[in-house]
């Protein structure tokens, strides 16, 4: 056993020395078996949420209607929740009601899939009843139990069970996947929000074309954001190699297949932060340039390192070419450029003003930009005497006034 499970058996023995069982339980057992990285653990026990507050001194109510109290210990939060059984179901995504239960087997039973039905002592000694550990040997996500009623109890884990193929590159059980294909329907109930949460770890999984096979192979791609009228534009990137994509790489191919006429639209329909909607969609507007023309210092310049590094992957995905060295490219042409930005020249507007004791008007900007194409093609130095002395020099009718 390892971190962070060794900071946490203190927490473990504290209840059992309390009379109460408690165990590691979920996806942190599943990851230290894969060997997979882990951030926090999650801690089971047979004490009501009283019972655990009473023990602990520092102790925050998190979500204490549904058994999990936050119990903080040498600087660190750890969520702890009481056995429970569920049911009565609303919404296909929340409990009507919550019972508090002394029993690991009846709280394991109601977990989404055999591979996070796992409990692990403070000795490490893993408890399994549902066949967890050889479904993870087989690399299978299997729900525990019936899978039409784990879904209709959580449809949203039937988004959980396909961005798990991404992130673990694991494979539907059969049942599992023909229980998603029948009732993906159910998604529609579901919030958004939490859609957009399970598809943005999708993407950024390792396994993400599967991941994206499967979305159409069990209908989910019907009941995800503005995507049904474009099933068959989505459907080219099936033939593509996106594993490697970026998450925002992979909403830039999807806009640049659909290709709708307000893509700010379409992701305002995901309920996607603003500023990375503004990312995506500027990046966008690069990807169409680039449709039309190589790069030039200036395209790059205007485009910024990461928007064209998005870009230009994109670019090279869509036509089937090899992305190497894409990166490292781009940033080989930036670190040799005179300025990387707009913020680096070293006069402003106001100087302009003052320059040619003009007021001020649209004409700062254009002649800005000049400057900046200038210092760019490596015409002028970016020094105010020798800016000055061009500024004088360049197309605009009242220069020569400076």
């Amino acid at each position: 056993m390892n971190e962070p499970f060794l900071s946490a058996i203190p927490i473990l023995e504290a209840l059992e020395s309390n009379g109460f069982e408690a165990y590691f339980v979920g996806g942190s057992v599943r990851d230290y078996l894969l060997d997979r990285k882990i951030d926090d653990v999650d801690i089971a026990t047979s004490a009501t949420p009283q019972e655990v507050k009473k023990i602990f001194s520092q102790t925050v109510d998190i979500g204490i209607e549904h058994g999990t109290i936050l119990v903080l210990f040498d600087g660190i939060g750890y969520e702890v929740t009481t056995f429970r059984a569920e049911s009565d179901y609303r919404d296909y995504r929340r409990p009507e009601t919550v019972h508090f239960i002394r029993s690991l087997i009846k709280d394991l039973e109601r977990r989404d899939f055999t591979m996070n039905a796992l409990a692990m002592d403070k000795k490490g000694r893993i408890i399994d009843l549902f066949n967890g550990i050889q479904a993870i040997n087989d690399q299978l996500i299997e729900t525990v139990g019936d899978a039409k009623e784990r879904f209709h109890e959580d449809a949203l884990r039937m988004m959980r069970a396909v961005r798990f193929v991404s992130q673990l590159e694991f494979s539907l059980h059969m049942s599992t996947k023909l229980a998603i294909s029948k009732n993906a329907y159910l998604l529609k109930h579901i919030a958004i929000e939490r859609i957009l949460a399970e598809f943005t770890k999708l993407i950024r999984g390792s396994n993400k074309k599967q991941a994206l096979t499967l979305l159409f192979d069990c209908q989910i791609i019907d009941y995800l954001p503005g995507f049904k009228d474009h099933t068959d534009k989505l459907k080219q990137c099936l033939e593509l190699d996106v594993n490697e994509l970026s998450e925002n790489q992979t909403w830039l191919l999807i806009l640049a297949l659909i290709d709708v006429n307000e893509p700010m639209n379409f992701l305002r329909e995901w309920r996607m932060p603003t500023k990375q909607m503004k990312y995506i969609v500027k990046a966008l507007s690069v990807l169409k340039e680039r449709y039309q023309s190589s790069w030039t210092v200036a395209s790059l310049f205007y485009a910024t390192k990461e928007i064209a590094i998005d870009a230009e992957v994109v670019y090279k995905t869509m036509n089937k070419q090899s992305i190497y060295m894409i990166k490292e490219t781009i940033e080989n042409e930036f670190s040799i450029m005179p300025i990387k930005t707009r913020e680096e020249i070293v006069i402003s507007g106001e100087d302009l003003i003052n320059w040619f004791n003009r007021p001020g008007g649209p004409w700062i900007k254009d002649l800005l930009q000049q400057i900046e194409l200038a210092i760019l093609n490596k015409e002028i130095a970016n020094d105010r005497d020798e800016i000055k002395g061009w500024s004088r020099t360049c197309n605009l009718p009242f220069a020569n006034d400076c």
